[in-house]
């Protein structure tokens, strides 16, 4: 029988386990991310494209000898380190991330980052798609609502594009227009290398009902349904 996908669960390492682990596991994604544009925008003849086709294909079948079983999940140390590896926006294991670096303002409640996408992220010639666009501004939008005090998972994300968006440097911020409840209201937009906003967006984050029963068993008082 096979083990059912990992969701969240909580494992007892250091911090200095924790750093080591981000340093060795962050330089092979990063190692992999490299290869991933690379394999897109090579020339090389024929012949060397098989050669390294036959050395990728040694190493996926060296480090397959040992692995989870199904998706990563979000893992918690006991020193409340968050483990988010898989995340397709920020998973520091994901080749398939950009990846974002995340600045949460718990103060004001908003988030931002700055970033690039490389040609992986293609959709009309030497523009960003525009999946991925929504892709990266769901998951600040996300960090913005915790970052208000109220996370939860995406109910709506309307998205208004404005012009196209070119590869490379670009920019999004992100921030709690209101809060009633469960629901959480963020607005925002993405900015490209030359600063003009390319896409506005709003979004409504809802705190999904097991976020509510654990609220409730530890004693808070979950916020009401309105």
């Amino acid at each position: 029988m096979s083990q059912p996908p990992f969701e969240y669960r909580t494992v007892d390492m250091t911090d200095e386990e924790f750093a080591e682990e981000q340093a060795v596991y962050g330089r092979l994604t990063d190692a992999l991310r490299r290869l991933n544009e690379v394999a897109l925008r090579t020339t090389v003849d024929y012949d060397a494209v098989e050669e390294a086709t036959a050395a990728v294909k040694a190493l996926t079948a060296k480090l397959e000898t040992e692995m989870i079983p199904g998706n990563f999940g979000v893992v918690v140390t006991n020193n409340s380190r968050v483990r988010g590896y898989g995340n397709t926006v920020v998973g520091l294991r994901n080749a398939i991330a950009p990846p974002l670096t995340i600045v949460q303002d718990r103060v004001k409640g908003g988030a931002s980052s700055e970033f690039f996408l490389n040609a992986l992220y293609e959709g009309p010639p030497g523009k960003v798609h525009g999946g991925v666009l929504a892709l990266v501004l769901d998951q600040i939008f996300g960090e913005a609502a915790a970052a208000g005090g109220t996370p939860g998972m995406t109910g709506t994300l309307t998205l208004r594009y404005r012009k196209p968006t070119a590869l490379g440097a670009c920019s999004a911020s992100a921030w709690v227009d209101s809060s009633a409840g469960i629901k959480t209201i963020v607005k925002g937009e993405l900015r490209d290398a030359e600063g003009e906003v390319t896409v506005e967006a709003e979004g409504l984050f809802i705190l999904p009902r097991w976020a509510r029963e654990q609220l409730a068993e530890s004693g808070e008082t979950p916020p009401q349904y309105e």
